[in-house]
């Protein structure tokens, strides 16, 4: 059989099992993964390293993939002057974090793909995000850009010299974390100060465009308002996640939530659609139906839920990564609609209110970024609720919904015909992590036991999958290959998980997980000069700088999440060190929490709780049991952010709960009821048998 020209120049990227490595496996770029082979032949052949780091659902990686590396003049040029890396951020956010810190500190900015160019010992003297195939303005392209480097490496090493000296200075500097001091509440009220001000009463969220969802923030004014009783702080959480709902950024047609909004008012979205995503805004829509009962925060769940269950899930349970933005080469253009399409598929009325509900226009609803051009597509979003249509059409509420279900199922059954967006299906044990605790959370709270057995399904298979024989646990699983040790991600995630998970279920097996995970963390990543946890563990490959930070970004830190893990498992362990270490984490940060309170929202969650009034519960009674079933669902009823709770039953739970947590062996039962025994701030008080006095000592009634 006769080959192709792709198949004829198929590089090494084709025996890896990272999506995005393979989307690069047939360009004529003789591509080499992150191995020494790549970097023996950079020294052996005395040639500058071109590294391209970028994940599968990227849309500019696509971009400069399409116009410089399926390019056979820039791969020529490439192949003569470099050795050529590609890397998978998300299989390798060691690599990534590192020089992504470069990129930041000596261009000022950050993204994917990220390019840069280094000595064969992994020294960069070079940071760029995307690079065009020809010079744009003030913006140099791979064609002019290359000769220069080579020039550059062939005449001028004293320079290069200098440049990775001034950098390797400048990161060692990043890395040095000089212990502050204890934060005090004061940090989360400067922070709720800077929410506050920055905050769009218009269309909720904080600041303008791009805007982000960042649930953690959300999750932070939450208990803000618990401690303090501010409305405002409740308001703008409502607010924003209304807004998001109604907004582009949410798959009106199949659910789930895209990365982020291009504009201030959450319409027209980067249709990316990640896990990570789902898991936090899953966790913050379930937290704020806890709070007012509203049922359109239960029915996001609910949807979030449906998504991921479909789109997201292994045939085994756990979960993929991502979706493209992109289809057919054209970002967004799974989601969108013209009216035409929709008249074809809909009957008269049913098309009336779609376009109605939608916001569909003939012209389009959104015009072409670079061009100003009407473009005649639209992204489904709601300017208003359904129940302000519902007035002006005149139906009842009831009909309306049934309404909107039957166009909104027709709809989507044409879009499942069109090309869909690339999947990308490895797995991640920490993202995994973030959605197993946010199952779990959300099944609780809903009373929705389908979510929390899902919960449980994909903690099963990370369990079994993602860590050896010896309990050592690794970051990714695809096609059945287990690659590359944890990060410190993977474990904070993952404990956050097996916590959620117990609390959901009750089930000591969970518990005892998790102290486990939490132990083999911190041997493996705890700086035992400065406090703190490294990224990279003492098992990994040794990089041009250990990273250490805590900035909640996209997703929270892992020490923002470890600190919290750190106080619960404290509390539900009744292990005073694990606290201890908490405290430790939040001295090593302070100096920089206080430089931005609001840039480090997830640390001040676990601060808040680390303050109080925070409440150990111990219920003592069988688990079958309608006494013990109503105290518990009386907890779960209630936004409690600052309490672990531990369940006592049977002789054979109570047993594996005393080995695990030994100042409860003493919690029994009360003359053979349901008994809650409550401590608040490590201050125990008299159990009682009574639901409504238990919430008077949680100081909810």
């Amino acid at each position: 059989m006769k080959q192709t020209e792709k198949e004829r120049r198929t590089n090494r990227l084709a025996l890896e099992k990272s999506p995005y490595l393979l989307q690069h496996a047939t360009n004529p770029v003789d591509w080499y993964p992150w191995n020494d082979e790549a970097f023996e032949r950079a020294k052996k052949e005395n040639k500058p390293i071109f590294l391209s780091i970028g994940y599968s659902t990227c849309h500019w990686c696509h971009v400069m993939a399409h116009e410089s590396f399926e390019d056979d003049e820039v791969a020529g040029i490439m192949n003569d002057t470099f050795v050529n890396i590609k890397v998978d951020r998300e299989e390798r956010p060691d690599i990534d974090g590192v020089y992504m810190q470069v990129a930041q500190m000596t261009t000022g900015r950050g993204g994917w793909p990220l390019t840069i160019i280094m000595t064969p010992d992994k020294k960069p003297f070079f940071a760029g995000t995307y690079i065009p195939k020809k010079t744009r303005y003030d913006t140099i392209g791979m064609l002019d850009l290359i000769p220069r480097i080579s020039q550059l490496w062939g005449q001028d090493q004293e320079n290069i010299s200098e440049v990775t000296k001034r950098i390797e200075t400048a990161l060692a500097g990043t890395t040095a974390s000089e212990a502050g001091t204890d934060l005090k509440e004061d940090a989360i009220q400067e922070a709720f100060s800077q929410f506050s001000q920055r905050y769009d009463e218009k269309n909720g969220g904080f600041g303008t465009a791009p805007k982000f969802p960042s649930p953690h923030n959300l999750m932070f004014l939450l208990r803000y308002w618990k401690r303090s009783d501010d409305a405002w702080a409740l308001k703008m959480v409502e607010h924003t996640l209304i807004e998001m709902r109604k907004g582009g950024i949410f798959d009106h047609v199949g659910f789930g939530f895209h990365r982020y909004s291009t504009d201030a008012n959450w319409m027209l979205p980067h249709f990316e659609k990640m896990l990570y995503d789902q898991a936090s805004l899953m966790a913050i829509y379930a937290e704020v139906y806890q709070i007012t009962k509203n049922p359109l925060f239960k029915q996001v769940v609910l949807e979030i839920y449906e998504y991921l269950t479909r789109d997201l899930m292994h045939k085994d349970g756990v979960f993929y990564s991502a979706v493209d933005a992109d289809s057919e080469g054209v970002e967004g253009k799974f989601y969108v609609w013209t009216q035409q399409e929709l008249k074809e598929i809909l009957e008269p009325n049913e098309y009336e209110l779609a376009i109605n509900l939608f916001n569909i226009k003939e012209e389009g609803n959104f015009r072409d970024e670079a061009t100003g051009e009407e473009t005649r597509q639209n992204i489904p979003y709601l300017r208003t609720d359904v129940q302000d249509l519902v007035k002006a059409m005149k139906i009842n509420p009831e009909e309306a919904r049934e309404r909107v279900e039957i166009v909104r199922q027709k709809m989507f059954k044409k879009r499942e015909t069109r090309i869909h967006p690339h999947t990308d299906e490895k797995i991640l044990a920490d993202w995994n992590g973030y959605m197993i605790s946010s199952l779990a959370k959300a099944g609780a709270i809903l009373n929705n036991q389908k979510l929390v057995e899902t919960a449980e399904k994909a903690m099963n298979f990370v369990l079994e999958n993602l860590r050896d024989d010896r309990g050592n646990l690794f970051h990714r699983y695809r096609e059945g290959e287990t690659a590359h040790r944890a990060f410190l991600d993977d474990y904070a995630y993952l404990v956050m998980g097996l916590i959620d998970l117990y609390e959901a279920t009750f089930k000591p097996l969970y518990l005892k997980l998790a102290k486990t995970l939490n132990q083999d963390m911190l041997d493996h990543f705890w700086d035992e000069k400065e406090g703190g946890l490294f990224f990279t563990g003492t098992y990994s490959e040794e990089l041009i700088v250990r990273r250490k930070d805590a900035y909640d970004g996209a997703i929270p830190s892992g020490n923002s999440i470890a600190m919290s893990n750190l106080i619960r498992l404290a509390r539900l362990l009744g292990d005073s060190e694990l606290e201890d270490r908490a405290i430790e984490i939040s001295r090593v940060f302070s100096n920089d929490i206080n430089r931005m309170h609001s840039a480090y929202s997830m640390m001040l969650l676990a601060l808040d709780f680390m303050i109080g009034p925070s409440f150990e519960i111990v219920i003592a009674g069988k688990p079958e049991n309608k006494d013990t079933q109503n105290m518990i669902d009386a907890i779960r009823d209630r936004f409690i952010p600052r309490k672990v709770i531990l369940l006592r039953g049977t002789p054979e739970l109570s047993k594996s709960i005393t080995q695990l947590a030994p100042f409860s062996k003493y919690h029994e039962p009360i003359q053979g009821k349901a008994t809650a025994h409550v401590c608040v701030d490590h201050n125990c008080r008299l159990p009682t048998t009574d639901v409504q006095q238990m919430l008077v000592l949680l100081g909810e009634e």
